[in-house]
């Protein structure tokens, strides 16, 4: 018997709440992990409290993402006492996640742990910081480098947002971000943020072409955010787009592609290829100080997870929030 966060769905309506489970529960797959820590992102919050049409099918084990030791496996790439990290793949959504005890996944989806990255740190980072990281591969891949100008980072306060900030701060970009809490200007300063602006400025719909203001953008936001970001990037400049908080329509013209060369980037940090993930983990285990790591991220319990999940919904939560399962 293990403990997991269960979410189902029936005549009596839709819940989640910590069960007993057994592995015989599991679906099928080649690695068993002992799952150490999982972590809450945006999408187990929407799949925990109900708020929006994540889990497809029920009942659900949520968590997109996992760090553990594998327990048993039926792949040659995998050995009992691996440390591994899985990201994505439908996990928590179509197949049972990470928020749990154990996991059975397909090997695929699974890499090996960086060296001198602690599981905790993994979850720390989890999704959203392997979002960011593929953003800043992006756009170093688009040509933008710390001498071309500013980088502004929407959703600045979010787990994304955050990360990229720390990142970029890191490989020695000047960062703008962009935040709808201006009263923790202190925790983004600290992140990196040399600039920080209100999301207001950017999140009303604006003129298709504007003043060119920033050299490059990582958005987690999309619709008008995305759209105004794009129309105020400099001439060959570049946007890394990785979210739609703010929805899934882009009001935009194609002036700024066109008339200034601007490339949209889109990140698909779902279904990667390994070869791309274990390169974005291993940048993340040099590019990223543990210190920084540890300041904007804590602990909760499985059972705290529900209640997380109601908070990170009404945006109370600031930076990561790391699910020991275990405890």
């Amino acid at each position: 018997m293990f403990n997991g966060i269960l979410i189902e769905k029936d005549e009596q309506g839709y819940r989640a709440s910590v069960q007993a489970l057994t592995q015989a529960d599991l679906p099928q797959g080649d690695v068993l992990v002992k799952v150490d820590y999982s972590t809450l992102n945006y999408k187990d919050a929407l799949a925990i409290t109900g708020k929006g049409p994540i889990v497809r099918s029920f009942p659900m084990v949520p968590g997109i993402d996992f760090a553990g030791v594998v327990e048993q496996s039926e792949h040659a790439d995998f050995t009992p006492g691996q440390r591994v990290i899985l990201n994505g793949w439908g996990v928590g959504e179509q197949h049972w996640g990470g928020l749990a005890q154990y996991a059975r996944v397909k090997a695929d989806w699974l890499i090996h742990a960086p060296d001198g990255m602690s599981n905790r740190h993994a979850m720390a980072i989890g999704t959203a910081g392997y979002t960011a990281m593929l953003c800043v591969i992006a756009l170093e891949k688009a040509g933008i480098r710390p001498d071309a100008g500013d980088v502004v980072v929407t959703g600045a306060n979010g787990g994304v947002g955050s990360f990229a900030i720390a990142i970029l701060h890191k490989l020695g970009y000047r960062v703008v971000a962009a935040t709808g809490r201006p009263d923790e200007s202190g925790y983004l300063s600290r992140l990196g943020a040399s600039e920080i602006i209100d999301r207001a400025t950017l999140s009303a719909p604006g003129k298709p072409l504007q003043k060119e203001r920033w050299a490059a953008g990582i958005d987690s936001v999309g619709s008008h955010t995305l759209a105004n970001l794009c129309a105020s990037i400099k001439a060959d400049g570049a946007v890394a787009a990785c979210g739609m908080a703010q929805g899934l329509d882009l009001p935009a013209s194609v002036a700024p592609f066109i008339l200034r060369g601007v490339s949209l980037l889109g990140i698909n940090s779902v279904t990667r290829p390994r070869s791309e993930r274990i390169h974005a983990w291993n940048r993340l285990a040099t590019d990223l100080p543990t210190a920084i790591i540890d300041s904007i991220s804590r602990d909760i319990t499985l059972g705290d997870a529900m209640q997380t999940a109601q908070d990170l919904m009404a945006g109370k939560v600031q930076g990561r929030v790391v699910v020991d399962v275990n405890q």
